[in-house]
């Protein structure tokens, strides 16, 4: 499972659910912690150069200026040093008390580049983050370290929400894809760690073929119309594509089901019909699961992509926790 496990930090109140729930799956997975904050000392010291030409005259003087450089440069690396100790710290005796093991690291850069750079160098499991931090506004959805780090990770990675009500309710997605059944194995090894109960959805779109063909009769002339013989075409789409779909993504389900069993463990399944990520959002909000589990990347995953248009969507905008699977499983794994 979980064994070792980073949680950037920056003494926001989302970054303290964070950590509470980072040391509540420590406890239950015997996991070590490891708390990183990134300070960015050089980001001050460059907007103090920028702001010197605009300094009144009698700071201008090459010794004043050279004074107030020294005097501000170790204000403020001494300063965002000491700070960054703080939080580290305050992580540590949080850790101390609850019986796990901690590491603390406090770097200097930016903050995105200095997480990956340290997901990369160490053999990291998971990485538990907040979906927001200090910088956050009320209409602020993502947080642009978080995106820039899932975007990039190379690890699992459990972006925490505030306000959430605890359970011990996972849902998961699947979609038949490599990735999906990565989060299905990765959830069912959690739920069994947390005593928690294990629903997976599936959702096929049979809308986005009805606008095709909608978007076709328009742009037909009568005699392409006839050709194409378009009334009969729509006639076997419905009949055969959406019935087909459904079974498709049934026996995505139905192999989720196999694997549970398989474990030693049962599932809860539900199939569903729409958009995938708005399906998925509006039935976290009646179910109110804690935790949503998804592949990174799903059925029409290509090179080029970094992370799946459904799982993007959802770590924005679902109404729960979302832990995001970095890898690929088997039925028979």
């Amino acid at each position: 499972m979980y064994n070792r496990i980073l949680v950037p930090v920056d003494n926001s109140s989302q970054s303290k659910f964070a950590i509470e729930m980072a040391v509540s799956i420590a406890q239950k997975c015997d996991s070590e912690l490891t708390g990183l904050h990134v300070y960015a000392a050089r980001l001050h010291d460059d907007r103090f150069k920028q702001m010197e030409p605009g300094l009144p005259a009698r700071y201008q003087e090459n010794d004043t200026l050279e004074k107030q450089r020294n005097i501000h440069n170790s204000l403020i690396s001494n300063g965002l040093k000491t700070i960054s100790d703080s939080y580290v710290s305050n992580f540590q005796n949080i850790c101390r008390e609850a019986g796990v093991n901690f590491q603390g690291k406090v770097v200097e850069g930016k903050t995105y580049v200095e997480i990956l750079k340290e997901t990369t160098e160490n053999s990291y499991d998971l990485v538990i983050m907040s979906l927001l931090g200090l910088g956050a506004v009320d209409k602020s959805l993502i947080g642009s370290v978080c995106e820039r780090v899932a975007r990039k990770i190379k690890t699992d990675i459990l972006i925490t929400k505030p306000l959430i009500p605890s359970s011990d309710k996972f849902l998961v997605a699947t979609d038949g894809s490599g990735y999906s059944c990565g989060a299905l194995q990765t959830s069912l090894a959690l739920a069994e760690k947390l005593s928690a109960q294990v629903e997976v959805v599936s959702v096929f779109d049979p809308n986005f073929h009805v606008k095709a063909f909608q978007s076709i009769a328009g742009s037909l002339s009568k005699e392409a119309e006839s050709k194409f013989r378009f009334k009969d075409q729509e006639s076997l789409h419905e009949e055969v594509i959406n019935g087909g779909l459904a079974k498709i993504y049934r026996s995505y389900l139905d192999q989720a089901s196999n694997i549970a069993v398989q474990r030693g463990q049962e599932i809860k399944q539900k199939l569903l019909s729409g958009k995938p990520f708005e399906e998925i959002i509006q039935y976290c909000d009646k179910e109110k699961p804690s935790l949503l589990v998804l592949g990174r990347l799903g059925a029409h995953r290509s090179e080029f992509l970094e992370i799946g248009s459904t799982t993007e969507n959802l770590m924005r905008m679902a109404p729960c926790n979302i832990l995001i699977v970095n890898r690929e499983s088997s039925a028979n794994d």
